[in-house]
Formats: C-alpha cells, structure tokens, sequence
C-alpha cells in the first residue's frame, strides 16, 4: 500500500505533455493537432540539429581525420560525436540565443501565438544557413524548385525548403575539401614508408604498421588537435 501511494503521489506530480503547450481554448482537435506537431519536433530535433546547424561540417572533418591517421575506433564515435556537439554549440550561441529570445521565450510566456514563434525561432537559423551556404547550390535548387513550388513574390524570403538542402549541401562540400587538406600530409607519409619497407624487401610487413607512430608523432608535434579545431571553428567567423 505504501509503494502504491507512493506511485500515486509521484505519477500526480509528473507534467503532461498539455502543459508544455500554452493554455488557450481550442477545440479537442486543434489540442491534439498541436500535441502531434509536438512530439514530432522532439522526434526529429536530432535531425533538425544535422540540417541547420555546424555540425556536419565539423563530424566530416573529424571522421577524415581518424581515416588519415590509420585508426579504426580511436578515436571512438562517441567522443567524435560529443566533441562535434560541443563546438556545435559554441559556434551557433548566438543564433540559440536569439532563438530563444525571439520566439522560445515569448511563446512560453502566452505572449505570441505558435505561428508566430515558429517564424520567429526559424529567422536566425536562416540568416546563419544563408551566410554559410554557397550560392551555387541555393541557385540550384531554387531553379529545381521553380516549376514546383509556388511562385513566391518579389520581396519574399527563400523558402526553408530551398535553404536547408543547399545548406547541407554546402557543408558536406566543405567538410570534404578540409577533409583532403587533413588526408594529404597522411597520405605522403604512407607512401614514404611503403616505398622504403618496398626498397628493403619487407614485402611481408604493411606499411600502415610502421607508418602509424610516425603518423601519431607528426600530429602531435604540429600540435593537431589545436590547429584542427581552432581552424574548424573560425570557419564560421
């Protein structure tokens, strides 16, 4: 009885999912409209942090990074990954902040409506894909998106579906042209070994064996990891 009481009371203090939305009175079915739409941003907000964000650019070149040094899981995937969402977070504060402000927050407070805050939160992370994206891919797809879409008006802004596609686009780009400047030092010196494990008939040895340490050093004593991510990060700036 104790533990079902318990239970009871723990359950009764746990918030629904209604009072995350703002209290209004709508019909039955525009409350389960909005619960919808709210789970369905939460599903695919890891998605929506890949689509508008720094993070592709920054995982790409990372994942380049542990190929050209040779090494299968070290560093492993979650550090990769953890360290991408750090410098994520860093270089797209101010756009968070300003989404917050703008919209997160006054939709909270019942000040504005969810159009409203929807408009408001996606204008900064607009203005970021817009100054990052390269105008050769937004000029492909708005030409694709010309005989599909609606013909917008003269002053009206680039629709998000345009934006974002171009926007990945372009940092996959990216990610892949720091990625061969990242592979390259590697890669001479995997030649440099092979052709001298060759030229002393050690035809039996890999290359990649001997090559590795050397491979580690060169990075350390450049001091990598400092000229990696600072590169990465002033990118943006």
């Amino acid at each position: 009885m104790l533990f079902i009481s318990f239970a009871s009371a723990a359950s009764a203090q746990v918030p629904g999912l209604e009072s995350l939305l703002p209290a209004g009175d709508g019909a039955a079915s525009g409350r389960i409209i909005q619960i919808i739409a709210l789970l369905t941003v939460l599903s695919l907000a890891p998605g929506l942090l890949i689509m508008v964000t720094s993070f592709t650019r920054f995982v790409v070149a990372l994942s380049f990074l542990r190929s050209g040094l040779g090494l299968q899981s070290t560093p492993a995937n979650l550090f990769l990954i953890s360290l991408s969402l750090f410098m994520t977070f860093y270089v797209m504060a101010p756009t968070f902040d300003r989404a917050w402000n703008d919209g997160i927050r006054p939709l909270t407070e019942n000040k504005i409506s969810e159009a409203e805050a929807f408009a408001r939160v996606a204008e900064p992370f607009r203005d970021f894909m817009l100054s990052h994206v390269r105008p050769k891919d937004l000029q492909t797809f708005s030409d694709m998106a010309a005989s599909s879409f609606p013909k917008a008006e003269e002053n009206a802004k680039i629709d998000l579906r345009i934006i974002i596609p171009a926007f990945m686009i372009s940092e996959l780009r990216r990610g892949f042209e720091i990625g061969f400047l990242i592979a390259l030092p590697f890669l001479v010196i995997d030649m440099i070994v092979a052709t001298l494990v060759m030229s002393m008939g050690m035809m039996m040895m890999p290359p990649t064996v001997i090559s590795l340490p050397f491979k580690i050093l060169f990075f350390l004593l450049i001091d990598g990891w400092n000229i990696l991510i600072s590169g990465l990060v002033r990118s943006y700036f």
